[in-house]
């Protein structure tokens, strides 16, 4: 079962496992924060334990693309599609938090995001292969942010439409 991140009261509820769990509650709160205002969608997680098929997803689509491994636990993970687009967060337990943005339409954007949480160090295994912007956020701190363009096709894992906004 899904709860929604109310980016309002930031929560550490289901990453108390983190020893960045404020931090993390905190890039979590700004992701909520987005696609609120982005596109009228509420940002619903669930703990990654429910959702095995996602982490999956997530890992294969890293291994696949550029042969790397996230070296933590994940925690929490939010999946949906709006506007089109399939959504795929995985929230980890070393601050990181990766999004996928996957646009249905064939020839529409694809690609990976990894952002850190606000004191968080970079993990060895992104540290080599990617610089990171920093951007700075009222509900996260300073975020830095990477990311990498997806090169090949993946069968998405099925997503339930988001509320709000009619996908395109």
């Amino acid at each position: 079962m899904g709860r929604i991140v109310d980016f309002h009261a930031v929560s550490t509820d289901g990453l108390e496992a983190s020893p960045y769990a404020e931090a993390l509650a905190g890039l979590r709160a700004n992701e909520a924060r987005y696609f609120s205002t982005h596109y009228g969608h509420a940002f619903e997680v669930e703990s990654a334990d429910e959702a095995p098929e996602i982490v999956e997803w997530v890992a294969r689509l890293l291994r696949h693309e550029r042969d790397l491994e996230i070296q933590a636990t994940p925690l929490e993970v939010a999946h949906f599609v709006v506007d089109g687009i399939d959504w795929t967060h995985v929230f980890y337990d070393n601050g990181v938090a990766v999004n996928v943005l996957y646009t249905l339409a064939p020839g529409g954007k694809r690609a990976v995001g990894f952002k850190l949480a606000d004191g968080v160090p970079v993990p060895g295994e992104l540290e080599e292969r990617f610089k990171f912007a920093r951007q700075r956020s009222r509900l996260a701190g300073t975020i830095r942010g990477s990311f990498f363009v997806i090169r090949g096709d993946y069968d998405v894992v099925a997503a339930r439409p988001a509320e709000g906004r009619t996908p395109q």
